[in-house]
């Protein structure tokens, strides 16, 4: 088993001049797979990593293999995007948390961390407003689909997951015991027990 390791445009120090939505990062996937002459893939999803995924799927059938998403977010409204905007503030986030602010830096550079954030705000605000994934997709989604979170994940909750895997055909929904949002706060043990077993 080959694993390929992945960054959106944007993000992990890979320049972008456009505004960040599912859609460019789906593409971004299509140009990874055939820059790397890859046919079909299983995707591993974190977070937002899911949704493209999903979304991939549904646009890409064949190219898409399995599908695991962990703390991806499913619950998109106006309020629920704005709720998770305020959290996205570069000056909030360098007084109060200076440690996770030097770790998106490093993790971005040479890209501005702050600007990441921002076009992150604005493409939650544009998924709280509509542009998501319609139930009706997810029903066309045949791929074999698991929608899984932390328990104590507080972005993304319990029913929002099961929620969605009852609008999927083929999925189901696991837990992984005490774990977080963050993935830096996830048993990395239980993940690749629950990447390997599905």
């Amino acid at each position: 088993m080959f694993v390929h390791c992945f960054s959106f445009e944007g993000h992990g120090g890979e320049t972008s001049l456009r505004s960040f939505s599912i859609d460019v990062f789906v593409e971004n996937i299509v140009t990874f797979l055939e820059d790397k002459h890859l046919k079909k893939i299983d995707v591993f999803g974190y977070s937002m990593g899911g949704y493209v995924a999903l979304k991939c799927a549904l646009l890409h059938p064949e190219k898409i293999g399995k599908i695991i998403t962990l703390g991806t977010k499913f619950d998109w409204t106006p309020a629920s995007a704005s709720k998770e905007v305020k959290l996205l503030n570069p000056r909030t986030i360098e007084e109060k948390i200076p440690k996770f602010a030097q770790k998106l830096k490093e993790e971005h550079a040479p890209l501005d961390w702050k600007d990441v954030m921002q076009k992150t705000a604005r493409m939650m605000l544009e998924l709280g407003n509509g542009g998501l994934i319609s139930d009706g997709d997810l029903e066309k989604i045949k791929h074999s689909v698991v929608i899984a979170r932390g328990t104590q994940d507080a972005m993304v909750s319990k029913e929002e997951s099961e929620l969605t895997v009852q609008k999927i055909p083929n999925s189901i929904y696991l837990e992984l015991v005490n774990g977080q949002h963050p993935i830096e706060k996830i048993d990395m043990t239980q993940l690749v027990s629950l990447i390997n077993e599905n």
